[in-house]
């Protein structure tokens, strides 16, 4: 008997190998592989239970399709861990997410079978036609597949896509792996088409009259068979998708091999667009995360044998809970107050907003644009709607932002998760553009909270406005500064001076003042004390608190811009112009994130390999400033 934890596992390299099991030992394989999942994930946390329901789609689609020749291109691609593994990279698992280890999404550069570079939705149809459509032309005899959720379907681009590709003569197969389930449970017409769809109560009963019922009475009979063709128009989503010049079949059992091989086979054989229906059920095969697949989503490490349990000690309040709380105390104080999210009710801290005040909760589904939209549609009503939204999928909005809501300078707040760098999730998810693609658009002001106290006060500040006005702030939580209890806002487009410097003696060294922008704040204190500088907490990027700049600039001899953002068109950016407007010649020296896409690692480490940790920004300085000081 072999001591091996998976001993059929450990012989699969690649797809190939993959390719000479019999049926029976592959189902053997996927009893292993979610094992392998379940382990492996909680030794380095990600995600879970949208892996665990991939497991014999993942296997089936490897065995029939001749990949990477063929390309698979995964939706969101937080259920890829099965095709990682599959894939060469079974003994890279346990660098998931972690820096200089392996990405928890599809990226090119990591893997051939890696075929397009995901993590936000909806793509997969446009990505999988586009290789469809240019394997033809260079004469490739190969298919495209395209493997998108349910949740993922209730964005415009998937039908924009169904509706390009309808057309297309071309080998593109889409599988909808309908699991009832996005992130936070699913929302929208579409969902509830495809629920209705498996109890098929009112088709089954249709079809019941016509067959028993009315038999003895040919003309109502064929009247029963037309109203049974009306009737499935209405219910068996077949129709929806052939409408779009798609070829559907299913919907069929997503953990059933001996469904999903023979289906996929026969598929590979058939010309044009082909549509796939399968059920699968997010955490199959591990109790806790079927019973809460949304706890078990994106969890930490954990004990599979236990399960989530809550930390002995509990941990720092976190942005996102600051926002969730002051939602509710402003929900309460001002009637007019309805919160929109697109999908992200758990990560956004909207879960005791939704339960306390149900009907001014909305969720949109993961359609970003919609919700920017709908937003402004609200506020053209004398709503005051507030959109919590991650940075990086207020980009997916970016048009709807300028010509829907700023152009009409409608007093609509955005709270922008997730600003900065995110760590594991990688460049997917961090939001480092936001300052510059928001304070460039007329009416629009940000500001930039230096702590969670200042994050819900400007958090009021920005909802006081009569102009949309986005708050950004990092995931996880800051200083460790106590909100206040009260309401009340900060003064909207002012700074402040938060450490003086002293006169020195000589007078000889230059007056330098640091211009903090969000929780660089902290460390920018701590260098100041090291280097005597000035820091100034400027709070907001647009407005730049230009009486204030004028002030410090006219009594320092050089000026630092800090921020957790692109250097770019940024907040640093911002004073240089406003210098220059003012006539002020002052050398500033901008530190921020610099022109690259930064991949997944632990926050603190890749701060500081930008330096931006206290180290790094006293190094800079000292290296443009203080050059007699360095080492």
């Amino acid at each position: 008997m072999s001591t091996t934890p998976f001993p059929l596992l450990q012989t699969i390299n690649d797809p190939a190998d993959l390719r000479r099991l019999s049926r029976a030992d592959l189902k053997v394989l996927a009893t292993e592989l979610r094992e392998f999942v379940l382990q492996s994930v909680s030794q380095t946390g990600g995600h879970l239970s949208s892996n665990l329901g991939t497991v014999e789609l993942t296997v089936a689609l490897h065995h029939v399709f001749n990949t990477p020749e063929d390309r698979l291109v995964w939706d969101v691609g937080h259920q890829t861990y099965p095709h990682k593994i599959l894939t060469g990279r079974r003994d890279r698992m346990h660098t998931l997410r972690q820096m200089g280890g392996i990405s928890g999404f599809p990226q090119r550069a990591e893997s051939i079978y890696d075929t397009f570079g995901t993590a936000h939705s909806s793509t997969s149809i446009s990505a999988a036609l586009g290789m469809a459509l240019a394997a033809k032309r260079k004469g490739d005899n190969r298919h495209a597949v395209a493997i998108i959720g349910d949740g993922a379907m209730s964005a415009g681009m998937a039908f924009e896509a169904l509706n390009n590709a309808g057309v297309a003569d071309c080998n593109l197969l889409v599988v909808l792996n309908d699991n009832d389930m996005s992130i936070s449970p699913p929302v929208g017409a579409l969902n509830r088409y495809l629920a209705q769809l498996m109890s098929g109560q009112f088709y089954a009963a249709a079809k019941n009259v016509g067959k028993t019922v009315l038999r003895p009475v040919p003309p109502l009979l064929e009247f029963a068979k037309r109203f049974e063709q009306q009737a499935k128009g209405m219910v068996v989503p077949a129709t929806l998708f052939e409408k779009f010049g798609f070829n559907y079949i299913g919907p069929i059992d997503g953990h059933d091999l001996d469904s999903l091989i023979p289906t996929l086979e026969n598929i590979k054989s058939l010309k044009g667009p082909q549509f796939l229906h399968v059920v699968t059920k997010k955490g199959q095969g591990y109790k806790l995360a079927e019973a809460d697949p949304v706890a078990y989503h994106g969890p930490g490490k954990f004990d599979p044998s236990v399960g989530l349990t809550k930390p002995a000690t509990p941990p720092k309040q976190t942005f996102t809970q600051v926002f969730g709380q002051w939602l509710c105390d402003m929900a309460a104080q001002d009637s007019r107050l309805v919160g929109i999210t697109p999908a992200m009710r758990e990560g956004s801290g909207m879960v005791e907003f939704e339960k306390r005040f149900p009907d001014r909760y909305y969720d949109v589904g993961i359609a970003e644009q919609h919700a920017v939209t709908f937003a402004a549609g609200m506020a053209c009503e004398g709503v005051k709607p507030v959109v919590a939204i991650y940075s990086t999928f207020l980009q997916r909005g970016y048009d709807q932002l300028i010509h829907d809501v700023a152009l009409q300078n409608l007093p609509v707040v955005f709270a922008l998760d997730r600003a900065g760098l995110v760590g594991a999730d990688g460049a997917t998810h961090a939001g480092a553009y936001d300052i510059p693609f928001v304070r460039c658009i007329p009416n629009m002001s940000m500001a930039c909270p230096a702590d969670e106290r200042e994050c819900r006060q400007l958090l009021s500040s920005a909802f006081e406005q009569d102009h949309p006005v986005a708050v950004r702030y990092p995931r996880g939580s800051g200083a460790g500064v106590a909100p206040l209890a009260a309401l009340d806002g900060l003064p909207f487009g002012k700074g402040e001076i938060r450490r003086e410097r002293k006169v020195d003696a000589d007078g000889k060294a230059p007056r330098i003042a640091i211009l903090a922008f969000g929780t660089l704040l902290y460390p920018a204190l701590e260098v100041g004390e090291a280097i005597d500088a000035t820091v100034v907490n400027m709070r907001w990027a647009k407005p730049i608190d230009e009486a204030l700049l004028r002030e410090v600039a006219e009594r320092h001899d050089a000026l630092v811009t800090v921020e957790e953002g692109a250097i770019m068109g940024g907040a640093g950016s911002a004073v240089t112009e406003a210098l220059n407007a003012m006539g002020i010649l002052r050398p500033v020296l901008q530190l921020g994130l610099p022109d690259v896409f930064i991949e997944h690692g632990d926050p603190a480490k890749l701060l500081e390999l930008q330096g931006l940790d206290a180290a790094g920004i006293r190094a800079s300085i000292t290296a443009r400033f203080l050059p007699g000081n360095a080492g």
